[in-house]
Formats: structure tokens, sequence, C-alpha cells
């Protein structure tokens, strides 16, 4: 009777040891805080459109550009079958392409398969449970609906009187409320937020390798803010988003817990900010659909900004 009893609870003790909790959108949900973003949503968001100006939030990458260890790239142009001289089909030629590389490179997107706790992610799914070698089963970077949304960029640099913070520094709720006011873009529910500490700016080209090895970036508090703000995106122009070296040295990349596990918030990380906060676009219409490869974590990206 003990032991039946015993199997009976393992199941809800485990749950509990795994500070997990439903999403609010059922058990089955794969989509998170995308779930915010409605056919009303997106016509609201479309009127912020007041001249048609387009940004490039998405960096150019190559083999040489710098990322968390130990991803990278290689990418080979071919031409197929056009050996020794051969020109089939009357004589046209062509290249393609093969590439080999990380997903997670310049500038990308978070799916909600990439960060867990103790092998807990999103919604309760343990890694076990959808973490194949051969791709997601479950929350695969192809479940991500078209992000359209409006978008706001706090210009976190400008607040401090600087063109570029520093490593390790974070900014405070504070801070966040401060920016907000004084630019005039509240964060609002289902909002794409995005950072502009002029990181990326003032050190990828100059000094790529002191630009990856740390970062300025939230505080542990900000992601707590933006998640009860109920965003569907947080992003920035550092490689990481959270400020490396960490707030609190044995909770490194504590945001990502936040957005990602606890919340269904998408991360994007190493956003073009630049423009928009040259221009004083701090509030756009912001658009993204990302390559649906099927059970990947995360991808390559190149958001646009509307103006």
């Amino acid at each position: 009777m003990i032991r039946a009893l015993l199997l009976l609870l393992l199941p809800f003790a485990a749950l509990a040891n795994s500070h997990c909790q439903i999403s609010e959108w059922g058990p089955d949900d794969q989509i998170g805080a995308a779930n915010r973003i409605t056919e009303v949503s997106v016509l609201e968001a479309a009127k912020l459109i007041k001249t048609g100006k387009t940004y490039s939030l998405g960096l150019t990458i190559d083999a040489n550009t710098p990322a968390f260890p130990p991803r990278s790239l290689s990418l080979i142009i071919v031409q197929p079958n056009q050996q020794e001289g051969n020109r089939p089909n009357y004589g046209m030629t062509y290249n393609d392409d093969i590439f080999s590389g990380w997903f997670g490179i310049g500038s990308q997107i978070d799916g909600l398969g990439h960060l867990g706790v103790e092998g807990m992610y999103y919604n309760c799914n343990h890694a076990r449970d959808f973490s194949a070698i051969s791709g997601l089963t479950r929350l695969g970077i192809e479940n991500v609906p078209p992000i359209v949304a409006r978008g706001i960029v706090l210009d976190m640099a400008a607040h401090y009187g600087v063109e570029t913070l520093k490593a390790g520094q974070y900014f405070s709720v504070d801070d966040v409320k401060a920016v907000e006011k004084k630019q005039g873009t509240p964060v609002r529910e289902g909002d794409v937020v995005l950072f502009h500490t002029g990181w990326t700016d003032a050190k990828l080209k100059s000094d790529p390798m002191a630009w990856v090895s740390g970062e300025p970036g939230q505080s542990e508090e900000v992601a707590n803010y933006l998640a009860s703000k109920k965003v569907v995106a947080v992003g920035a122009d550092t490689w990481g988003l959270d400020v490396v070296p960490s707030q609190v040295e044995e909770r490194p990349f504590q945001g990502h817990v936040v957005y990602l596990k606890e919340n269904g918030i998408y991360i994007l990380e190493a956003m073009n900010t630049g423009p928009l906060v040259r221009d004083g676009a701090f509030e756009f219409l912001f658009v993204l659909g990302q390559a649906k490869v099927r059970g990947a974590v995360q991808m390559i990206i190149n958001p646009i900004a509307i103006r």
C-alpha cells in the first residue's frame, strides 16, 4: 500500500523539484509569449509607420564573426556538375553555397527550447522528453509564428551620457523606467523591447575579442520587470543580452531563465540598434519571420524595423 502510494506521488514530487509552472496558455503550448500577437495587435502596431523608412536589425556575419564558444561558421561556394568546362543547360552556369555552422551566431533569436534549468524548460518540458540529437521534438524554432509587433528601443547609453556602457555594467529597473519616460516610449503588453548599450557599435569591429568576452546588460530585476509587463521578446545590441560578468556570480544569464524558461519570452541577440537611436526612431513596427528549420533551437535572423 505504502509502495503504491509512493509510486503515485513520484510524478508530483518530480514536478515540485523541477521548479516549473504550466503556461497560462495550457500544457500543450509551444509558442509562449507569441500568443500575445493577434490580428488586432498587428493592425495597431502597423499604425506606427509614419515615414516608411526601414532598418535592418541584423548584422552581417562571416567566418570571422566572434561568437559564444565554440560556435563558428564556414561558407563554401561551389559550381555543381560544372567541372572541367562542362556547361550544362545551354551554357548556363550557376553558383550554390554550402553552409556549415551554428545557428546561434551573429544576430539571432533564442527559441524556447534553448535554455532550461536542471533539464527543465518552458512549460515543464524536460530535456529527456524532447531534446533529440536530430532536432527538438517540441519547442523547435519552426513553431514560432511571425513576430509582428510594436517595437521600442531604449537608449541606455544616452541615459548614462556615454557612447557605450562597459562590460560588466548593468542597468536597473529605475534606469529603464527613466528612459521609458524620457523617450515617451512606455513598455506595453505585447511589445518587442530592445536595449541600445553602444557595445556593438563600439567594439565589434575595433576589438572583436573584447566584444565577445564580456558585455553590459540588464540586471536580473529588469528581466523580471519586463516579464511582468508581458512583452513578446527582449533584445539588445550585445551578443548575450545579460550582463557579463554576471550580476550574481552563481547565476549567469539569469535573464535567459526568466524570459525563456519561466515566461516563454523570446530573446533577440546582437541587434543592430545604432541606426535606430541615431535617427531617434525609438518606436517602430517590428517584423520577423525566421527560417523554419524543424527542431532547431535558435536561428540567425535579420528583423526589420519600419518607422
